[in-house]
């Protein structure tokens, strides 16, 4: 008896050792229970590697594997499936000799899609394998319309707008004519193109700035602002239209900032969160887009990149019943993501997490979460007096601002509550000296609080083009390194894969201050930040910068991001 295509895969992952029995029964149930492709949510589930599993059904299959990256697909080819067809069953065209059409598939199980395809273009069909991914972007890259020709086409469209009957100048279009040019497929498409590149660079923001004489767009890309192709000023209006309708925002209003947020269905990926803030200028107004991506979202304690001291006390304390967790840094440093990814640690059915938060940047399962509102008077503050009558076991606050949140955070850890937030601090020392004068008793701070931490972000070297080099005795002694072996350190060098920057990710670096007994003297003494620090070093605590060099050495990162984001430590007396 034939086997049924799902053996056949379930076969061809068990014979190459790909995933466990267990691991198997486990994605079957999730199959049963929400249907899908059973080779998308192995992947999905991180239980496989989609290019382990394109090489393990190329052997077992006999189908040739194809890098899209390096090809090049005419126009005439991809004209004969069409986009949603394509799109639909994940495949794409890229050869016809004859009467024979080759077509990449990531899956070339799916013997409906392949039925289809032939009754569709009348051709003889032959698959080659790709991976979902690679079939996706190279569906973006031949199926969407030249960038330059989409901003062709939405200048035209917008002239059309300006020479009507009603002859307003650009800078006097009425809100009526702006909607119905927002409406239109180039000024559509070309938004849709800045929202993509954003997706693509792995953007973690995106600005839209109105300069005097142009319209500048940049991405933020592992905390750095690389440029991107930018529509002409004249466009600026309309594109911050377009954005403000997909925030449900007030088109009409000009003068004063607004929030919103939005989903996208990316042809990249299923969907993806963007929170948008809207700014009044000087030239216009200025957009940013936060890109919230779920699915990069790493909530692991264990692979956010903490050196083994800092991450062991870190754990230690997350298993306290109460007492209060700090964690500092300036903007954009992780701080929100390593607060997540402590709550998922001690998430539990047995216990009642709640968060307040200003925004809420991702929506967690199983936990509460609370958006403050200032302007109309839920603060931190009020919105914490009301959770404690929640019956909490967890609260997250998002941010300790005034002396009212703190009071009422520092109360709620001395009453058996375990209490996380974060400060605007450079230093774990320096949180103390802040809270100490935010009017906190130093009795308080040394009864609630289990332990701070300083956190930043450090790119990751590619490690398809690092270049390596060997340290001079003068960097080792100015650096204070003490081995006497001979160290080799890593530097950019830039290609493709990493956009040319030398650089691809980010990983974070910590230095964990606990509350011990000499640092609960220091603290009622008021002893100043640099004497906690160094008493703090003493006891074993390793600072930022001794993180990151232990980074640098191991070939993770270069010296150069280290020394940007970390400042020299004092030599101990």
């Amino acid at each position: 008896m034939a086997k049924s295509l799902k053996e056949q895969l379930v076969n061809i992952l068990t014979e190459n050792k790909l995933l466990t029995p267990d691991e198997l029964d486990k994605a079957l149930d999730i199959q049963k229970q929400k249907g899908g492709r059973l080779s998308s949510i192995l992947v999905s589930l991180n239980l496989v590697d989609e290019r382990d599993l394109m090489i393990a059904l190329s052997k077992s299959l006999h189908i040739p594997p194809v890098n899209l990256e390096k090809l090049k697909i005419k126009p005439e080819v991809i004209k004969l499936i069409p986009q949603q067809v394509a799109q639909h069953y994940q495949l794409i065209p890229v050869s016809r000799i004859g009467d024979n059409l080759t077509v990449a598939v990531s899956d070339p199980l799916n013997i409906v899609a392949l039925d289809d395809i032939r009754a569709l273009t009348k051709y003889k069909v032959k698959t080659v394998l790709s991976t979902e991914v690679d079939i996706k972007e190279a569906i973006r890259r031949y199926y969407s319309a030249d960038a330059q020709e989409i901003i062709k086409d939405a200048i035209e469209r917008r002239t059309a707008v300006v020479t009507e009957p009603s002859k307003k100048k650009e800078e006097e279009l009425d809100t009526e004519s702006l909607m119905e040019l927002v409406k239109g497929a180039p000024l559509v498409k070309i938004t849709n193109m800045i929202l993509e590149e954003g997706i693509k660079r792995r953007a973690s923001d995106i600005l839209i700035e109105p300069l005097e004489k142009i319209m500048q767009v940049r991405y933020r890309v592992d905390g750095v602002l690389q440029m991107g192709q930018a529509p002409p000023k004249s466009m600026h209006e309309a594109i911050v239209t377009r954005i403000k309708v997909m925030s449900r925002l007030n088109v009409a209003e000009h003068r004063l900032p607004q929030d919103g947020r939005f989903k996208y269905g990316s042809a990249r990926k299923q969907e993806v969160d963007f929170r948008v803030s809207v700014l009044p200028s000087s030239f216009g107004e200025k957009l940013a887009l936060r890109i919230l991506d779920k699915s990069t979202l790493l909530l692991d304690l264990e692979k956010l990149g903490f050196e083994e001291t800092p991450l062991k006390v870190l754990k230690e304390c997350t298993l306290r019943p109460h007492g209060m967790i700090l964690i500092c840094g300036p903007t954009g440093c992780g701080k929100t993501t390593t607060l997540y990814s402590i709550l998922k640690r001690v998430d539990s059915i047995e216990k009642n997490l709640v968060t307040v938060e200003d925004p809420i940047e991702y929506q967690l399962d199983g936990i509460n979460q609370v958006t403050a509102l200032p302007e109309i008077g839920l603060t931190f503050a009020n919105a914490l007096r009301s959770i404690l009558r929640q019956d909490p076991d967890v609260i997250m606050i998002g941010e300790i601002r005034d002396y009212d949140t703190v009071d009422i955070a520092i109360k709620s850890a001395l009453t058996g509550h375990l209490v996380l937030s974060t400060l605007h601090t450079t230093d774990a020392a320096g949180s103390l000296v802040r809270l100490a004068n935010m009017g906190v008793e130093p009795f308080l701070i040394t009864a609630s609080v289990l332990m701070v931490g300083a956190q930043r972000l450090v790119r990751l070297l590619c490690p398809d083009c690092k270049e390596a080099y060997k340290v001079s005795p003068a960097l080792k002694e100015k650096l204070n390194l003490k081995d006497n072996k001979e160290l080799t350190f890593y530097r950019p060098k830039g290609c493709p894969k990493c956009n040319n920057t030398g650089y691809k990710g980010r990983i974070a670096i910590m230095e964990i201050l606990r509350i011990t007994p000499k640092i609960k003297d220091l603290i009622a003494q008021k002893a100043p930040e640099v004497q906690i620090k160094n008493a703090a070093r003493r006891e074993g605590m390793t600072t930022l910068r001794e993180n990151g060099l232990a980074k640098v050495i191991r070939g993770e990162t270069s010296l150069e991001e280290v020394l940007r984001v970390t400042v020299p430590d004092e030599k101990l007396s």
